[in-house]
């Protein structure tokens, strides 16, 4: 055979091995795929079928139910559907032991609201165990009742929580949780910060920021009291030990008694509160916060109560507590 067969067929050969090559590459990268494809479908359809897993959750809930529960306390002001549609929400979450509403209306709560939302909770009622509904009345109309001290309590743990706000009945239980392994602090779904302002010139003044500069930041001091849950000795503290000039400012400004309750919390932990990932469903229409000065109301308030309390005793933190269950990756 000549030089130049030989070349051809070399040549032949090394065109044929790299089409081989080619092919090779092409049906692996498509069975690669294929098997991700598969991977990720079996994945899918293991957390809603494979036994462990849901064997997982429901220990986990059963030792959630063999705990002492929790106080719903609802702040509430002429908004009778809004309270009617929480009431029959929460009336159904497993670990839920009593509703106090908390009422500053100038008349008492009708007989035909009172009966209704009874006879929803009784529809609620689970394992002969039916939620008990108090209505705490006040006499004054005053920001400062939602954090008045109730007496006989029988729970530790209070979900403080807004009338327009409805949150996944798993979703409270799992935050209850997060509030068992910290009782002494604060544990909500709606974090805030503050911050020094340097531009000022005033020695330690503060701005109050929202949500956004939280999400940019990843930094929060401060959880509200909208839907937050706290140990019920803070409702006595803040009836008869905190200040009462804070009190009476918040009452004749009606903003800030939630930065108040966070300043109480953080001035006796010396601890940050902690935040919990949570989907807010809101039914009701916008509150105070859409009114124009809103910010600058709450940063006037946060710089009145360090005044007050001699010190800044909010805490910074980056922590979020997330519930891994309902996660692919975490």
């Amino acid at each position: 055979m000549g030089g130049g067969d030989v070349s051809k067929e070399m040549g032949a050969y090394r065109r044929g091995d790299h089409k081989l090559r080619k092919f090779v590459t092409a049906r692996s990268t498509k069975f690669l795929l294929l098997s991700c494809i598969a991977f990720a479908l079996i994945t899918l359809a293991c957390r809603s079928s494979r036994p462990w897993f849901n064997t997982s959750i429901a220990v986990a809930d059963q030792i959630s139910r063999s705990r002492k529960g929790y106080t719903l306390l609802m702040n509430t002001w002429k908004r009778y559907d809004l309270l009617k549609k929480s009431v029959s929400h929460y009336a159904s979450c497993s670990r839920l032991d009593s509703i106090h509403i908390v009422w500053s209306e100038p008349k008492p709560p009708s007989e035909s609201l009172k009966e209704y939302l009874q006879k929803a909770i009784k529809k609620k009622a689970r394992d002969g165990h039916e939620v008990e509904l108090v209505f705490d009345v006040n006499k004054e109309d005053s920001l400062n009742n939602r954090f008045k001290e109730i007496r006989d309590l029988k729970t530790d743990a209070v979900f403080s929580i807004d009338d327009d706000i409805i949150f996944p009945c798993h979703t409270v239980d799992f935050a209850f949780n997060v509030w068992e392994s910290a009782p002494e602090t604060m544990v909500g779904f709606v974090p805030r910060v503050h911050w020094p302002e340097q531009s000022s010139g005033k020695a330690e003044y503060y701005t109050y920021s929202g949500w956004w500069s939280v999400w940019w930041s990843g930094t929060y001091s401060m959880v509200l009291s909208k839907a937050a849950f706290f140990h019920k000795k803070y409702l006595r503290l803040y009836t008869n030990d905190m200040p009462a000039s804070i009190r009476e400012f918040t009452t004749k400004n009606r903003n800030c008694e939630d930065i108040a309750m966070s300043f109480l919390i953080a001035n006796a932990t010396n601890a940050p509160p902690i935040w919990v990932k949570g989907k807010i469903y809101e039914i009701g229409s916008t509150g105070i916060s859409s009114i124009g000065g809103h910010t600058e109301k709450r940063t006037h308030c946060v710089n009145r109560f360090v005044a007050e309390f001699g010190r800044m005793p909010l805490v910074y933190t980056s922590m979020k507590a997330v519930d891994s269950r309902s996660l692919w990756f975490w």
